[in-house]
């Protein structure tokens, strides 16, 4: 693997009984503000440690300034899995959120030694969606989204169906019916960032569409263009987080 040798590495794995399989997560660095980083649609818990970005966040680990945690993409594998139904897929998106918040959150917090630490969550593509959803649907834990390249409206792979689950497990589709209550304005005190390249492979249509959504309800956010020679790519959100962090991270 890669990572700087004095980087601190944990690696546990247990048994989810919502999502009814073993888990992997891993903690980089001893100290900090916690940043929960989600794999793209296929990765796993270490995807951004084989794809250097622990190493590029390397300086802001050394300083103490954050602590990164990260999860295997489960959800995402579903989604791209050419066999599940659309019903299965949202089903386990919405499994995935609940291991997310009843099982990875209170593992953070006990780890911080701080039982009601706010995280700062980041992800790519795939990754962005659980990121947006992580806050959107959790504005009580997560203080501010880092969302890069995001592909945010998964309806496409849900082969016509509209289910509850999905409903609730996608921002572009709950936000707007969410009435005006504690949690829409908690939500409106949050921060989420909406970076995409606009290179080969990006799709900055889905940060605009993501941010009418989101402006349409009063929650804070911003679109950034990073131009055509920034592509749905690795080598693009290595240079896009350690930037965005080391801003929020005083």
């Amino acid at each position: 693997m890669y990572v700087p040798q004095d980087i601190a590495k944990v690696r546990t794995t247990w048994h989810s009984s919502r999502l009814r399989q073993e888990v992997t997560v891993v903690r980089y660095g001893h100290f900090g503000v916690p940043v929960l980083l989600f794999p793209t649609a296929g990765g796993d818990a270490e995807e951004s440690e084989r794809f250097l970005m622990i190493k590029v966040l390397a300086p802001l680990l050394r300083a103490g300034r954050i602590k990164v945690y990260a999860c295997d993409s489960v959800a995402g594998r579903t989604w791209i899995d050419g066999e599940s139904s659309g019903a299965m897929r949202a089903e386990m998106q919405d499994r995935f959120d609940g291991f997310v918040h009843r099982e990875l959150v209170p593992a953070i917090r006990t780890d911080c030694r701080t039982p009601d630490i706010e995280i700062i969550t980041a992800g790519a593509s795939i990754g962005a969606f659980n990121a947006l959803a992580a806050i959107c649907r959790h504005p009580d834990v997560f203080s501010t989204a880092v969302c890069m390249s995001g592909t945010y409206n998964l309806k496409r792979w849900m082969n016509g169906e509209h289910t509850r689950a999905f409903h609730f497990a996608s921002p572009l589709h709950f936000l707007p019916y969410m009435d005006d209550g504690p949690h829409l304005q908690q939500l409106q005190q949050r921060m989420i960032i909406l970076a995409t390249g606009e290179g080969r492979w990006e799709a900055p249509e889905e940060s605009w569409t993501a941010a009418r959504v989101l402006g349409a309800k009063g929650v804070p956010n911003r679109v950034d263009l990073w131009g055509q020679d920034h592509d749905h790519d690795w080598v693009t959100w290595r240079a896009m987080l350690p930037k965005y962090l080391d801003e929020l991270v005083n």
